[in-house]
């Protein structure tokens, strides 16, 4: 099972693994209150495209397009992998540090994850 959940929110039990998926690390968090299992870089889109999203928040559909065209690079494909297997047996939480909870790469990965698990 996948979350998505803002880095900022405090740490629970029922978050299971925790990963924060920016490229950035958040403003004025510490590592040690983050309460990471890992920081996945790599899973995070590229500058230009959190650029082209800040810039126009309609391009959403757009963005969404070209971040699943970024996931499909052999490293990504794998860490994708490995954060689905880890979720057929537990929970893991895909953290973010984005103001709309709604429109931000989490959910979109999220979306993305459980769309690649039903095929």
């Amino acid at each position: 099972m996948f979350k998505v959940k803002r880095i900022y929110e405090a740490a629970s039990p029922q978050d299971g693994k925790r990963y924060l998926v920016d490229r950035i690390w958040p403003r004025g968090l510490t590592k040690e209150r983050a309460g990471l299992d890992g920081w996945l870089k790599d899973l995070a889109p590229s500058h230009a495209l959190r650029a082209f999203v800040h810039g126009d928040p309609a391009g959403w559909e757009q963005f969404e397009s070209r971040y699943r065209q970024e996931l499909t690079t052999p490293a990504a494909a794998s860490l994708l992998e490995t954060l689905r297997g880890e979720a057929a047996s537990g929970v893991v939480t895909l953290l973010y540090a984005a103001k709309d909870e709604r429109r931000n790469n989490a959910v979109c990965l999220k979306k993305i994850l459980e769309d690649n698990r039903e095929r």
